[in-house]
């Protein structure tokens, strides 16, 4: 059977060591009973051990040429073969609008898309699993203070338990990667409702660490487009700190804080309109 030669431009990266592999593979027995999809699966050394599993198992892979490849290496597969862009697939049609597993030793250069598209189908992701870029996964694990800390971390944290679980070195890959990578493992946390408004926290997020080093007085200024607010609102003892020193309860009571402030304003348009 002929091998797959890696593609550059899809971030291609082969796994060959098999026991790093079936790590890997283990790590999805946290959320067992329940399928797995597996993203960019290429010639399947990851596969291998997770159809070895007593579950459906589903694999994502947008390279013809990987396809055709497990194709012919796993016919036990063949239906569940996917060939398609995981970014542009309506996730709740995979399973049938069942809850799965998500894995795979993920393209480094799109990983960061791959786990927004997880937050926006997180009650159907309650278990997530794999392999990225190392620097990506402490910041997906970073606590508050951690210079690590950023838009990840609190996206991610908000709605999931992060793992960091090992490190792989590089050259245990066909090409070997300019880097580290980490096997990451992110449960549902059981929060259902973050207390405040999903789509403003993530704006706020966003915008603050985009001005990681300046104060929340400062930063949260793009925030309000139609005029600033009294004086008294940056008065508040939470805009002094910067955005890594605040914990995902905290940036829920900014989120709510500005929410209000932003409530205050449109009213007060309104009257005077």
């Amino acid at each position: 059977m002929r091998q797959v030669k890696p593609k550059k431009n899809l971030g291609q990266h082969f796994l060959t060591d098999l026991g790093v592999a079936r790590r890997i593979a283990d790590t999805v027995d946290a959320c067992p009973d329940i399928p797995v999809l597996e993203i960019g699966p290429g010639m399947g050394v990851l596969t291998q051990y997770l159809v070895t599993k007593p579950r459906e198992v589903k694999a994502v892979e947008i390279d013809r040429e990987s396809v055709q490849y497990l194709n012919e290496a796993f016919p036990q597969l063949r239906d569940n073969i996917i060939g398609e862009d995981f970014l542009r697939m309506d996730l709740d049609r995979i399973f049938d609008g069942r809850k799965f597993v998500l894995t795979g030793n993920y393209p480094y250069d799109i990983s960061s898309q791959i786990f927004f598209k997880m937050l926006d189908n997180k009650e159907l992701i309650p278990c997530c699993t794999g392999m990225i870029q190392r620097e990506v996964a402490l910041r997906m694990a970073a606590e508050p203070g951690n210079k690590q800390y950023g838009i990840l971390s609190v996206l991610m944290q908000a709605w999931y338990d992060v793992e960091y679980l090992f490190t792989v070195d590089e050259t245990v890959f066909n090409p070997p990667p300019k880097v580290k990578s980490a096997v990451i493992r992110m449960t549902r946390n059981g929060v259902q409702d973050l207390g405040c408004d999903w789509p403003l926290f993530r704006r706020l997020v966003k915008t603050v660490f985009n001005q990681r080093r300046k104060m929340l007085r400062v930063s949260l200024r793009q925030l309000f487009q139609q005029g600033q607010p009294a004086p008294s609102f940056y008065e508040q003892e939470m805009m002094t700190k910067r955005p890594e020193q605040l914990s995902i309860r905290q940036f829920v009571e900014l989120t709510n804080l500005v929410e209000a402030e932003l409530s205050r304003q449109a009213a007060q348009e309104k009257t005077q309109a």
